[in-house]
């Protein structure tokens, strides 16, 4: 099937909740904490591969990835104007040693293609230096283009298949040039992260402390049964908090999206408020961790490279990391599917082409994934601060205020789950 160009943006509509979406499969739940736990080891400190010995990174080096069709990088990161881009994939892959937590995915009637799950597209602008993490839904239906695998064979050219489906026609190349050609930018660093790491990342970092509110979260799927609070959690209980939907106040897969982005959110303060990235020892263990667990894009296999991505992003304040969800309209043939909103995703690509501020509009609350955190709470996390403590955190007269349909927070935003149990629901 040959490409076609996408459809025309059409008018700017609210964005659908989508409860009615199907949950995707444990397996792939799973690829979404190593896809998160990764994308903020590598934007709040990728340097920590740099603290491994050379010889962890044989195996990494030899299985890296050619990215078909985009730039050239330049040998130094901060040589780059204008920004640059690193994409993580989170893939469904079935690991011998994991495939028993998920039965009919891996051996039975579901089991067969690698699927990228997981799309975080994290973009690092020019000076002064922002950090923005775009999460792309997994139901997001989308032009695949024509890819060349590694056998040099074509495939996709699809006008309209669902997302995550690319990684089955070109690797991890094809999902990184289907991002890159529904975003207009150039993504020259890029990761597949397969689901095995999930668990060994969250335990080598010691859990991450995240906010459960509204009463709680009661999830049969997910055997979670949770009260309101504080919570640490690593290992298969991290998995279940990352996989929860119908533990959350919407049940949908897109406020899903917006508990997830409170794990990153709270997993770049650990690493950057409790020291982690200043512990020799931590740091070793991560990277070890990491390196075992990801397949790089060849631009991305020198540990020097990651060391360069820290230096880049080292001092970004937390209210100028922000983690934004593509905005969706409805598919107008599947209800359980989502379609570009084009003109609300141009507002955003023009700000970072521009290194402008951007400032979510979005109300955290209505999405019934999160809740701004209340003082007043049992489930109050701790105060969330700047990275840099003289940051004036009101935006700036060139700030770019995102249009609603653009769901997002900031990494100085506290939020909570939106849990099931509240007692007025």
């Amino acid at each position: 099937m040959s490409p076609t160009n996408p459809p025309a943006p059409r008018g700017r509509r609210t964005v659908a909740r989508h409860g009615a979406l199907s949950s995707p499969s444990p397996f792939g739940q799973l690829l979404k904490l190593l896809g998160v736990a990764l994308a903020v080891v590598l934007v709040a400190g990728a340097g920590v591969t740099a603290y491994a010995a050379y010889d962890l990174t044989a195996s990494f080096t030899d299985e890296a990835v050619d990215l078909e069709g985009q730039d050239a990088v330049p040998p130094d990161i901060g040589a780059i104007e204008g920004g640059v881009n690193l994409f993580i994939a989170g893939t469904d892959e079935c690991l011998p040693e994991f495939a028993d937590y998920f039965g009919d995915r891996c051996t039975g009637a579901d089991a067969g293609g690698e699927l990228n799950d997981v799309n975080l597209l994290v973009h690092i602008s020019d000076s002064p230096r922002r950090v923005t993490v775009i999460s792309f839904p997994r139901d997001l239906m989308t032009q695949i283009p024509v890819c060349t695998g590694a056998d040099g064979s074509e495939a996709g050219g699809i006008s309209k298949g669902q997302i995550n489906s690319a990684f089955m026609y070109g690797g991890l190349s094809c999902a990184v040039k289907t991002v890159s050609e529904l975003s207009g930018l150039s993504i020259p660093f890029a990761a597949k992260v397969n689901f095995g790491g999930v668990i060994n990342i969250t335990d080598a970092i010691g859990g991450v402390e995240v906010c459960i509110g509204n009463g709680g979260i009661r999830d049969s799927y997910t055997g979670i049964d949770w009260p309101a609070g504080m919570r640490n959690v690593q290992g298969l209980d991290a998995l279940q908090f990352l996989r929860t939907r119908h533990g959350l106040e919407n049940g949908s897969d897109l406020a899903r999206i917006s508990n997830q982005q409170q794990y990153m959110s709270r997993l770049a303060h650990k690493l950057v408020g409790e020291d982690v990235l200043t512990n020799p020892a931590l740091l070793y263990k991560l990277a070890t961790t990491a390196v075992e667990n990801v397949t790089p894009s060849q631009s991305l296999a020198n540990p020097l490279t990651l060391v360069q991505i820290a230096l880049a992003v080292k001092s970004v304040p937390f209210d100028e990391i922000v983690f934004l969800q593509y905005p969706v309209l409805d598919d107008p043939s599947d209800s359980n599917r989502v379609v570009p909103n084009y003109e609300a995703a141009d507002q955003l690509w023009a700000a970072l082409a521009a290194n402008q501020p951007i400032v979510p509009t979005s109300d955290p609350d209505a999405g019934g994934g999160v809740i701004l955190a209340d003082p007043g709470t049992e489930a109050t996390p701790d105060p969330v601060e700047s990275a840099d403590p003289g940051a004036t955190p009101a935006p700036s007269e060139s700030a770019v205020e995102l249009d609603s349909s653009i769901p997002g927070t900031t990494a100085a935003q506290a939020t909570c789950s939106a849990g099931n149990l509240r007692a007025d629901g």
